[in-house]
């Protein structure tokens, strides 16, 4: 089995559990009152290179994040001009976060926030803007073409942005016409390698392969680009000459000096980087 087949299950688990809660009618009424979704795709190309930064306790990958680093995350990602937006992740079973931690992060934060899960039904995407949030992902390796113009529809009908993640590039062929920001994630999807198991934390992720980067070019023209998953310090200041953005979590969610003295970090590499 690879992750998906070990997710993509709890997923929808998790989303019939919350239909049971709330029927989608009472949500989509709560979608309507929510605030005005701020503008992702803007906050992105407005000021330059730019990071999105993330939000989570665990990740299938690695393991647990530092719990002082999740508590100040929030805080800190609000200080620091250089993120330009903040991703939560809601999926319980694999990453220990839910939709709370995104009706409390969006609702503090003045920055745009980004839902980061396997979205694969409208119901979540209304779920999301109920919370607060103003974009949601929609990954390509879970999507088919149909499934992501269609949920990208009801993204547009409430004024949302959705960021596309590709791996591949037979998933750039996939992208609706309409796709305004596209990722290109690193990490190995469908590896049957390279993820702990539960309970478990390791130093390296063994699941990235940043050859997937230099699909930056293959991207449809005028969208705005984004790097996923294993970027650092080290290697931000590079990407930065192909891409309008980098998401960013593990690197600042497990540094021992905690996520303020990472985010200087990334600051520092992408002040000396070369034109």
């Amino acid at each position: 089995m690879t992750i998906l087949d070990r997710i993509l299950p709890d997923v929808r688990r998790e989303l019939d559990a919350a239909r049971e809660v709330m029927p989608l009618d009472e949500l989509k009424g709560r979608a309507a009152d929510a605030p005005a979704p701020r503008d992702f795709a803007g906050v992105l190309t407005a000021h330059g290179f730019g990071l999105i930064a993330e939000i989570k306790r665990r990740s299938p990958s690695m393991g647990d994040m530092r719990a002082e680093n999740v508590a100040a995350a929030a805080a800190a990602y609000e200080a620091e001009p250089l993120v330009r937006a903040v991703s939560v992740l809601t999926n319980t079973t694999h990453f220990g976060m839910d939709m709370d931690d995104l009706r409390r992060i969006s609702a503090t934060s003045t920055k745009p926030v980004l839902r980061k899960d396997f979205i694969l039904d409208p119901y979540q995407v209304y779920a999301a803007r109920a919370a607060g949030a103003d974009a949601v992902l929609l990954m390509a390796n879970v999507l088919s073409a149909g499934q992501m113009r269609e949920l990208h529809e009801v993204v547009l009908e409430l004024g949302m942005e959705a960021l596309f993640e590709v791996h591949e590039a037979a998933e750039i062929e996939a992208l609706p016409g309409t796709a305004r920001i596209v990722g290109i994630n690193s990490r190995k999807f469908k590896s049957h390698r390279g993820f702990v198991a539960a309970g478990d934390n390791v130093e390296e992720d063994f699941s990235l392969d940043f050859a997937a980067f230099e699909l930056a070019e293959s991207l449809p023209a005028g969208c705005v680009r984004v790097a996923e998953s294993g970027v650092t310090p080290e290697s931000v200041a590079p990407l930065a000459r192909h891409f309008d953005a980098a998401l960013v979590g593990t690197s600042l969610l497990r540094d021992p000096r905690g996520v303020a003295a990472a985010l200087g970090d990334f600051a520092r590499a992408l002040a000396v980087r070369p034109a």
